[in-house]
């Protein structure tokens, strides 16, 4: 306490004395008096999940589908479409910065696929200066990107894939993370859009907590608004799209917990022969904090040791598809609703020889008894 009563009696001293005085009559620092401040809502660009002007965290395993899942939200926001809840979105346009994929043979695909309206989708695909293009600098060229989309105007959306791009130094300093992520903070502000920044789980992470596995300092889960997380179950049937999820692991302006399941498919573009894209077809919601989804999707079930539960689920799928084909969303309600674990009727399914059949490109799977 002494100390720092000296450290103020000296800075009292100096300002009486005039010593520190600024520079220039212009300098100073900016306060706001909170009772001047215009109080305002979150302002959602969809609900819960994607917040305007602040920066969200979409972060998962390998093979989770992330950057797909990326895709998917920025068609919905270019066409106006429905975000997985069935929430309407506005509509307008999207920025991408990736380091990952190549644009024109897979993101574009993906975004035809995804339904996406490509005029209102742009690519940065780097910064000229002086007559001469170089890489897109964050660091340096947040500004020119502002312009760029004042320009076109209406900009809603930014994904950065991976967002350890924006990164200049060691990904897993604080230091270097928030200074690396400020630009598009500031960015996300300028625009009033949401900003959604896509990286990995960490090696060897399963069974931590969500926020924990998120690669690199622990930065970019502090300074995020929003970390949505994605998995895929341990194991699946072979003739069973894996089922993946998406799931809210913090949000300090909203709910968290709930998610979303969806299948990664693949279709063959009508008017692009020989093109085949990956897109999402979202399952339906999730109750659940994200570690209880997680731990329930990546720890695979003991299996009963007399089979009893097994054989149960057998004639509880025999008795479902006894009048025909069911859809695949209709048997995990109906599983779910008399309690048994999916693990478990996938193994029923096996043991009865129930087929997995695809009815279309674009339409859903459905069980049948074997024919």
């Amino acid at each position: 306490m002494s100390d720092s009563n000296s450290i103020w009696d000296s800075v009292n001293a100096a300002i009486t004395s005039g010593d520190m005085a600024a520079e220039s009559s212009a300098d100073y620092v900016q306060l706001h008096q909170a009772s001047s401040l215009k109080i305002i809502p979150i302002r959602w660009l969809w609900p819960g999940w994607l917040a305007r002007g602040k920066l969200q965290i979409l972060a998962g395993a390998p093979s989770t589908g992330k950057t797909t899942i990326a895709v998917s939200l920025a068609a919905t926001v270019s066409s106006a479409g429905r975000f997985p809840c069935g929430t309407p979105a506005s509509g307008g346009n999207v920025l991408i910065w990736t380091g990952e994929d190549d644009p024109a043979d897979t993101l574009a695909p993906r975004l035809v696929a995804s339904g996406a309206d490509l005029a209102n989708v742009f690519f940065i695909r780097g910064t000229v200066q002086d007559g001469e293009q170089r890489s897109f600098d964050p660091g340096r060229d947040i500004g020119l990107l502002v312009q760029e989309a004042l320009r076109i105007g209406n900009v809603q959306l930014l994904i950065v894939d991976p967002v350890v791009s924006a990164i200049v130094g060691d990904g897993h300093k604080a230091n270097d993370v928030r200074r690396g992520l400020q630009p598009l903070v500031d960015l996300a502000q300028s625009l009033d859009c949401a900003v959604l920044g896509i990286t990995h789980f960490s090696k060897g992470s399963s069974g931590r907590d969500p926020l924990e596995r998120v690669m690199g300092s622990q930065a970019f889960g502090a300074l995020a608004r929003v970390v949505l997380v994605a998995a895929k179950e341990a194991t699946s049937e072979e003739d069973t799209p894996t089922r993946r999820f998406v799931a809210r692991a913090k949000s300090n302006i909203g709910p968290e917990g709930g998610g979303f399941d969806y299948l990664l498919l693949q279709t063959e573009l009508d008017q692009h022969e020989g093109v085949v894209a990956t897109y999402i077809e979202w399952q339906g919601a999730l109750q659940g904090s994200a570690r209880e989804l997680l731990g329930a999707a990546e720890v695979e079930d003991p299996v009963d040791d007399d089979g009893s539960e097994r054989d149960d689920a057998k004639l509880f799928l025999t008795s479902m598809l006894a009048d025909g084909p069911v859809p695949v969303r209709r048997i995990k309600a109906e599983a779910t609703g008399a309690g048994y674990s999916w693990r478990t009727i996938e193994r029923a399914k096996r043991d009865a020889g129930i087929e997995a059949r695809k009815l279309g490109l674009k339409d859903g799977w459905v069980w049948a008894l074997p024919s």
